[in-house]
């Protein structure tokens, strides 16, 4: 939703989404808001435990089928499994996202990658449509005053107009913008620790013609899992910027990482919001 910074001070009930890749700091942000009267609503915990917990424990079971000693366990009921997901522990999620590769090396196969993507999408679109519903909890339920949607940062690729109305609806969209040097400590971060990542699938099909004939490989299964995630994040970094930007300049506002380190606590960064209504973007 569009305010003046006056509006914005008034505004009660504060709602806002957190727009922006992961590592900008939307997740450390939101944390730091929950101890004060903020509820953190997590995209990513909600697509685990609601809209991905039964293929996740799916992906899980068939792997400890694989195991003598489990899978006797399991096809006789005297074990279950079930998923420990928390807002500061996704693993589960990203490990079901998985990388696209080598099975010797732990990645998938191209049909199966694309089976997760697409149900990645969905939930993550599901997960959204869910805000509403949340903030009234937030209030009425569990007693707290405002809200903050820590979105994923596969947002911004999920073509889907519905969902940013619905969030421009009821919420003030932000977009945390990486400067320079934070974009290249994302991308080194992404080389040094390569993590599953969501694409669109054309964008990913068209990547991966380019890859394979740049490195030569005939296969889907000669990818290195890593190695592919590493050459993707910046061509995904920098392909994610003007989809932010849009977004930004449509529903929303746009703030720089190096403006949010400046706000060392809650006032801080809702002067910081201020500001930023009152430059008008």
């Amino acid at each position: 939703m569009k305010l003046s910074a006056k509006d914005f001070k008034a505004w009660h009930n504060k709602s806002i989404t957190l727009l922006g890749m992961s590592g900008v700091g939307k997740t450390r942000l939101a944390v730091r808001l929950r101890r004060r009267n903020w509820f953190h609503y997590s995209g990513d915990y909600r697509i685990g435990t609601r809209y991905l917990d039964e293929p996740i424990l799916d992906n899980i079971k068939v792997q400890a089928m694989q195991v003598p000693f489990l899978r006797e366990l399991l096809r006789t009921d005297s074990i279950y499994i079930r998923n420990n997901i928390s807002v500061d522990n996704l693993q589960p999620v990203s490990s079901f996202l998985g990388k696209l590769g080598n099975p010797e090396k732990g990645g998938l196969g191209l049909a199966e990658f694309k089976r997760r993507q697409a149900l990645h999408r969905a939930a993550e679109i599901a997960a959204m449509k869910d805000v509403p519903e949340f903030i009234d909890k937030a209030h009425v339920i569990y007693g707290y005053r405002h809200f903050v949607n820590d979105a994923g940062g596969s947002l911004c690729e999920l073509d889907d107009p519905e969902v940013l109305r619905l969030l421009e609806e009821h919420t003030l969209i932000l977009y945390i913008k990486a400067t320079e040097h934070d974009e290249q400590e994302l991308i080194k971060r992404a080389e040094e620790d390569p993590k599953p990542l969501y694409y669109r699938e054309q964008f990913l099909d068209e990547q991966l013609a380019v890859y394979l004939r740049e490195t030569g490989a005939a296969y889907v299964a000669e990818i290195d899992p890593d190695e592919f995630v590493r050459w993707m994040f910046p061509r995904l970094f920098y392909s994610r910027v003007p989809r932010y930007e849009a977004i930004a300049g449509k529903y929303g506002y746009t703030l720089t990482t190096d403006e949010l380190a400046q706000a060392k606590d809650e006032s801080g960064f809702l002067r910081l919001i201020e500001r930023v209504l009152e430059r008008g973007g």
